[in-house]
């Protein structure tokens, strides 16, 4: 009955150490319990706080038109039954529960209302910041860490499948991502996930998005100083997804492509003169001719080396 432990009780849930202490206090009381007791537990707190309606508002309404609930959802859901500090066996099953009772695309959306960028100023969800420009890190740290959790191991009922379709759903909430926000979320979820979520595309016979993807993630290498050999590694092993060579040199005929049009196109802009205060239409041409050097320096040393081994 403490009020500032209700999902609406508090009048200032930022400021407030209510709901931290309830998850830490959840945490502790539930230490060793078996997942049937400590569904049990969840059923309880999801009746209790009236979660169900609570997200079925925020997920069949326009994003950012209940705000407030928003908030309130997030945080006690992070707070609550995803304290910081839990065991990732216990994180997983209490994120899966959360996710589980609703379709994908709820589930995208409220992934993202759950982990996503929020404001500095007013801790409510940016709806915008994946739509508007290239983000950072800390934007996509949240999406990222929960994505790893759903494919690791301790998630037990989430295939390969269900956690690909999540991120593709994730990356047209609310509306569709810049590409290079997609890319800078898959490196940050990890190789595994990486290479699964590309090889499917290679499956699918999507060479042209595949490429696409690719060369934003060797733009994204560029830009965060991650090492180059790992944009062409994660290639190589896509290749080997192909199942004949004709499929496999047409993506590569589609990754050249790729860097040429995104190089005409942000040349063109630059010589129209579309610039703002960063300069930014320059310095993105400037990231990507650095990015293509980098990336096919990196293939001609993998190249020559393996030519020097073989002579």
């Amino acid at each position: 009955q403490v009020s500032c432990f209700k999902l609406n009780g508090c009048v200032s849930p930022l400021h407030c150490l209510g709901l931290q202490c309830y998850g830490v206090f959840l945490q502790i009381l539930t230490a060793g319990w078996d997942e049937l007791e400590c569904h049990r537990v969840f059923n309880f707190l999801w009746e209790l706080s009236n979660l169900a309606r609570k997200v079925q508002v925020v997920v069949s309404s326009k994003p950012g038109s209940a705000r407030r609930l928003e908030l309130r959802i997030r945080l006690y859901c992070r707070e609550v039954l995803l304290s910081p500090g839990s065991h990732r066996s216990d994180s997983a099953f209490w994120l899966t529960r959360i996710l589980k009772p609703w379709p994908m695309v709820n589930q995208a959306r409220l992934l993202y209302i759950i982990f996503g960028p929020v404001s500095s100023r007013d801790g409510h969800v940016v709806w915008q910041k994946m739509i508007e420009g290239p983000t950072d890190e800390t934007s996509l740290k949240g999406l990222a860490d929960a994505i790893k959790l759903l494919y690791g191991t301790e998630a037990r009922e989430w295939t390969a499948d269900d956690v690909i379709s999540l991120v593709d759903e994730l990356s047209v909430v609310p509306q569709e991502w810049l590409m290079e926000n997609n890319a800078r979320l898959l490196l940050l979820s990890g190789n595994s996930i990486c290479f699964t979520f590309l090889a499917s595309k290679a499956v699918n016979g999507r060479a042209v998005e595949l490429a696409r993807l690719m060369v934003f993630m060797v733009l994204v290498c560029e830009k965060d100083l991650y090492c180059m050999d790992w944009a062409v590694k994660m290639m190589q092993k896509v290749c080997t997804v192909f199942s004949s060579s004709w499929e496999r040199n047409n993506f590569l005929q589609c990754l050249e492509n790729t860097f040429a049009h995104m190089l005409m196109d942000m040349l063109q802009a630059v010589l129209a003169g579309e610039q703002d205060e960063e300069d930014s239409s320059f310095l993105n041409l400037f990231h990507l001719v650095n990015a293509q050097a980098n990336f096919h320096k990196e293939i001609l040393l993998m190249a020559m080396g393996n030519n020097s081994s073989t002579t």
